[in-house]
């Protein structure tokens, strides 16, 4: 049974975080971005609701498993901009305490290994540096002072030693090689991997460092990375969880990728790397697996490091499996080999008899417990949600989790049982305003007579009397879970909120489902993942609520691929499209996307290698080589700092509708990713998103 704790008035919490903060701190209070309170008539999620939410995040468990570090985003539509704020909650229940109120926002926040400071970093003097604190959010302290600022850090477990992440500049630009042209922006370009992701790569890397640390002091830095061209983390993504202390704080084991240029956009071998602090030497524990290697996480003794791995080079959707080193002689054992699922955030027993984890099954996420003795995980959790972390507290466990109907909050769940009791309530004042939909989920036989599991979400106060419009939601990746998420764009509660049913099918390629269901979109991308697709909508428009003649369908990403094929391959089941970030002409995306190793595995090849069967295939199903039966309206998004798949993508797709008379729009956003970050931009990105669907499937 869920305890539900709720949340305090904006004012009060102002006034208990202005009693932790200095006096200037105090005197700006009211103008710091934090919790919004909202007004609805209809009780109906809008997309500024959905921007007044509390983005809560990263739960830290004190070292006395008594209280739970966590951070909470709010934004502000108006001014564009966001703030960050802290909290501690106590495990066993109660009001959390706000401890920071500033308009810097803090990030990265962790409890000292004592547990008597907690360290957090904060642009607050102008860079990002480590500032430490009380755990009541008094005596704030700066504690670095490091040239560029600092990416991330972590104590070693001894608290004698801190490692630091910062980018170094390693290669020349092209002010070193013609001093005379200092203000030159031009690149000069001989490798591939130039840009990645939303910027150009430059002179620069990610390197780990590491300093002494004695009472609030900081020594010198070394680099253990020394003069090195690569990343750790990997980049774009890669965070502190791909870098780990051994329990006595000599040594430092971390994730990289010792590849360059051409080498690196082709595979994906990254390794898990040990660094000796005494011997400044370094140990590459995973030469021999060509695949991902990532994740490093010592036991508790230190004798063993836990990891996970992919067999595969070039294939970033592979099974992860786990692997444990014995690090004194140094033998490998893979675990659970028969559990058909990925494994993530692994924590040790308190014994190291047992590994917890979470794990993405049949469409949900939920908290696993593997004892070292048995050959599969147990499951701790169950039910309709998606659990995000999980970690180790009094007795207890501590995890983040989230569903399609509520926002991510930090519950406590009993190891024995799977009890659960949500800990935080940090959306309930805005929850308890608004009627949400109700998520089904159904199993439908696809044409070549496989069961999958797709979710029907239905509208707030549905009458099965009634007809709705339906949305066919093509899920991105291609291989990505289609699970319990909550998005703040692709948000199923917001879409039925608006009257649309969403039908949102597990097709060929998602996770979550079994390696083998997850392969079976490799270099078959338009087949039968597109007659899943086919059949999950065919089958619930049948519905009598649903009108058949009022069908949409919508992605991104492969989802966007999926909606620019659809279009050309549904045989006017749809009156409506919508496609952000998707690919339209493969061939030419695969000459300009950054990672090429992905392409490569997707596609079966280049398109050059005429004499390849499967990759001639792959290019001939090109969704641009269907325009000449588009007929249906489509709108067409994209950002400009996408590199993975560059927006003249989305620039083909309209002129081509342009060019053939198709009902068209194009929403270009020149500062957003390949997603969209920014409050207004997510608010427009919204309302032309609506409008474009009401329109053709409403009016």
């Amino acid at each position: 049974m869920r305890k539900l704790l709720f949340a305090l008035p904006f004012a009060v919490l102002m006034v208990t975080g202005c009693n932790q903060s200095s006096a200037d701190e105090t005197a700006k209070a009211e103008e710091i971005i934090f919790r919004k309170e909202i007004n609805t008539t209809n009780k109906r999620l809008t997309p500024e609701i959905l921007w007044s939410f509390g983005r809560l995040s990263d739960a830290q468990v004190s070292p006395n498993g008594k209280s739970v570090l966590y951070g909470v985003t709010y934004y502000d539509i108006a001014k564009n901009k966001s703030n960050r704020e802290l909290f501690v909650v106590d495990v066993k229940g109660g009001i959390p305490k706000r401890l920071t109120v500033s308009a810097e926002g803090e990030y990265g926040a962790t409890w000292r290994p004592d547990g008597e400071k907690i360290g957090y970093l904060s642009a607050k003097s102008g860079s990002m540096q480590l500032w430490e604190m009380n755990p009541d959010g008094s005596d704030k302290t700066q504690i670095t002072k490091i040239d560029g600022g600092v990416d991330n850090y972590i104590y070693s477990p001894t608290q004698k030693r801190i490692l630091f992440t910062k980018d170094v500049k390693i290669l020349e630009t092209v002010a070193d090689i013609y001093p005379d042209l200092p203000k030159s922006n031009g690149k000069i370009i001989t490798d591939l991997m130039y840009r990645h992701w939303d910027r150009w790569e430059d002179e620069s890397f990610s390197h780990l460092f590491v300093a002494d640390y004695s009472n609030g002091k900081v020594g010198e830095l070394l680099d253990i990375m020394k003069n090195e061209p690569y990343d750790s983390p990997l980049k774009p993504f890669g965070g502190v969880e791909e870098l780990a202390w051994s329990p006595d704080g000599n040594t430092v084991a971390y994730t990289c990728k010792k590849k360059y240029g051409k080498e690196y956009t082709l595979s994906t071998n990254s390794d898990i790397y040990i660094y000796d602090i005494k011997t400044k030497e370094t140990k590459n524990l995973t030469k021999e697996n060509p695949g991902y290697d990532r994740y490093p996480v010592f036991s508790n003794n230190g004798r063993y490091l836990a990891y996970t791995s992919m067999e595969h080079d070039g294939f970033e959707a592979d099974k992860e499996r786990l692997f444990i080193i014995d690090l004194e002689n140094g033998t490998k054992r893979q675990y659970m080999p028969n559990f058909d699922y990925n494994p993530s955030g692994l924590v040790w027993g308190n014994k190291d008899e047992s590994i917890y984890f979470v794990a993405g099954v049949q469409a949900t996420h939920q908290i696993y417990n593997l004892n070292l003795k048995d050959d599969m995980p147990k499951a701790v959790t169950k039910g309709q949600h998606d659990y995000h972390s999980v970690a180790l507290a009094d007795g207890i466990l501590v995890g983040t989790k989230v569903s399609m109907v509520m926002p991510q909050e930090i519950y406590t769940v009993d190891a024995s049982t799977g009890m659960e009791t949500q800990l935080t309530t940090e959306n309930e004042h805005i929850l308890s305003k608004l009627d949400m939909p109700k998520v089904e989920k159904r199993w439908i036989t696809t044409t070549d007579n496989k069961k999958m599991l797709t979710w029907v979400i239905l509208p707030p106060n549905f009458d099965e009397t009634k007809k709705y419009p339906a949305i066919l939601y093509c899920e991105g990746g291609p291989q990505s879970p289609l699970s319990q998420f909550w998005s703040y764009r692709w948000n199923f509660s917001l879409m039925a909120s608006n009257d649309y049913i969403i039908v949102a099918p597990n097709r060929r390629g998602v996770l979550a489902m079994g390696q083998e269901w997850t392969d079976q979109i490799s270099k078959d991308n338009s087949g039968q993942a597109m007659r899943d697709l086919l059949a999950a909508i065919d089958v619930v428009k049948q519905e009598p609520y649903v009108d058949e003649t009022k069908l949409g369908a919508i992605g991104a990403s492969f989802g966007g691929f999926s909606v620019y094929w659809l279009a050309g391959n549904h045989n006017d089941r749809f009156k409506a499209f919508i496609a952000h970030c998707g690919v339209f002409n493969s061939e030419m995306e695969f000459v300009t996307t950054d990672e090429s190793f992905f392409d490569y595995w997707e596609k079966g090849g280049a398109p050059w290698e005429k004499t390849n069967s499967i990759a001639q295939k792959s290019f001939a199903d090109s969704p641009h080589n269907f325009v000449e039966n588009w007929n249906t309206p489509i709108l067409v998004i994209h950002g400009g700092l996408d590199f993975r798949i560059p927006y003249t993508q989305s620039m083909a797709a309209f002129n081509a509708a342009q060019l053939r008379g198709i009902p068209s729009e194009f929403l270009y956003f020149p500062t957003e990713n390949h997603w969209v970050l920014s409050p207004q931009n997510g608010i427009l990105w919204q309302r032309r998103f609506f409008n474009w669907l009401d329109k053709y499937l409403k009016e």
